[in-house]
């Protein structure tokens, strides 16, 4: 469920008319509301603790929007975040998120990373290579403490959607074999720098079927029964995010009920913290892109496109991905639909939202709506062509704020400076 819907006949983000955003802060512009970001996140809490989890940490993935009031949001629910970078613990902590909710995460963590998340006190960090164990190891004595880590692992399960977000395969870069965790855990345990808390695993993002999480989860399972019958301590089990999500032209993916209801069937009687690392399924469906139709160009062979002033450094996602955003008109005009090549301006042939999508009827000035994209949208934008940074809204009721303005022309060139021999 989301908040944008029809409203006297105009698309709005809970009370808030999405062509009042368009003429208060231009377009495009990414629109979140505040009621759907707590509902998803309370829906998959809900549902984990009916299943008979108890106290589990649910770590919004912030890599799938880094908006700080978006964070906050969150956190001001009880959750905690999952970050990949120093740029993202920083983040987490200025929206309010408690260190101790902190999971740091990510195959290639500098030494200076690894060293803001020791003083910082985060929760765990996850170790994915016995290179990076020992590195971890090493800054954590320099700094006179014990940093508490989780191995991460790969296990090689394959959970089906685009190349580019599965994790869990044996040739993804992410995490360490079952045939090293074991030692890799037992090496921790031993090491002076590091206290070793638990294991984790993330197999991909959009996954659709919880058949090959509940294999993962099950494998997951037996390697923290092994590691306690050698009398090694486990805390925790990180199991990741990754649930799909509805993106309008794909089959209903599992509920979160159903997703907890597995996740308790399978870890019954494991005496551990469950974690989990939710991004996708909370913040997709709880955003828009909001753009403005600069012109229909028609071609006499009756090719149509549809040109945005939105483009592919402002959803990176279609051009990425060959991912799909339902286009939804603001204010919906009478008529019959026809095949558009939606686009932007961007000069690359990349640019391009959807070839012959059958689309209701447009006219230049025209506000449109990408739906589901407040998830992997604004956070991946760019500005590519020296186009400015796209701003972000966030809705609570009736009312709207802007949470990352729109810079200008002289913002952009004022983080650069001529070397001293121009």
């Amino acid at each position: 469920m989301n908040h944008f819907e029809l409203r006297e006949g105009e698309l709005a983000c809970e009370g808030v008319p999405l062509s009042r955003i368009a003429e208060a802060v231009g377009t495009p512009v990414y629109v979140y509301s505040t009621a759907t970001l707590e509902r998803h996140y309370t829906v998959l809490r809900d549902a984990l603790l009916a299943a008979g989890l108890k106290d589990p940490l649910i770590a919004f993935a912030v890599k799938a929007n880094s908006n700080v009031a978006v964070l906050r949001t969150l956190a001001d629910l009880g959750a905690g975040a999952d970050v990949v970078s120093e740029g993202e613990i920083r983040r987490a902590l200025a929206a309010g998120v408690p260190p101790e909710r902190i999971v740091f995460s990510g195959v290639g963590k500098t030494e200076a990373e690894i060293a803001f998340a020791v003083e910082t006190g985060v929760a765990e960090i996850n170790v994915e290579s016995e290179p990076e164990l020992h590195l971890v190891n090493r800054v954590a004595q320099g700094l006179g403490r014990r940093a508490v880590v989780a191995i991460r692992v790969n296990p090689d399960v394959s959970a089906g959607g685009h190349a580019k977000i599965a994790t869990g395969k044996a040739e993804n870069k992410f995490g360490v074999s079952f045939s090293e965790a074991e030692r890799l855990y037992a090496n921790a345990a031993n090491m002076a720098g590091v206290r070793p808390a638990g294991v984790a695993c993330h197999i991909g993002s959009q996954i659709t079927d919880l058949a090959p999480m509940e294999a993962a989860f099950a494998k997951m399972r037996g390697l923290v029964e092994r590691l306690k019958r050698e009398g090694l301590p486990v805390e925790r089990l990180d199991l990741g995010g990754g649930l799909g999500v509805p993106y309008f032209n794909q089959p209903e993916p599992p509920s979160p009920a159903d997703y907890a209801a597995m996740i308790g069937r399978v870890m019954a009687g494991l005496d551990v913290q469950l974690a989990f690392e939710p991004g996708r399924v909370i913040a997709a469906n709880a955003g828009v892109l909001l753009a403005r139709v600069n012109h229909i160009h028609e071609r006499p062979e009756g090719r149509r496109f549809l040109v945005l002033d939105a483009a592919m450094n402002d959803l990176l996602r279609p051009a990425m991905y060959d991912a799909y955003h339902d286009i939804r008109p603001v204010r919906p005009r009478v008529g019959e639909a026809a095949p558009y090549d939606v686009v932007g301006p961007v000069c690359e042939t990349g640019d391009t939202f959807t070839r012959d999508r059958d689309l209701p009827p447009f006219e230049p000035g025209d506000l449109v709506a990408f739906m589901s994209a407040g998830a992997y949208g604004a956070a991946m934008a760019s500005e590519y062509n020296s186009r400015p940074l796209v701003p972000e809204v966030l809705v609570k009721g009736d009312r709207f704020a802007v949470v990352r303005p729109r810079p200008t022309y002289e913002d952009m060139l004022a983080r650069e400076q001529a070397p001293p021999w121009q």
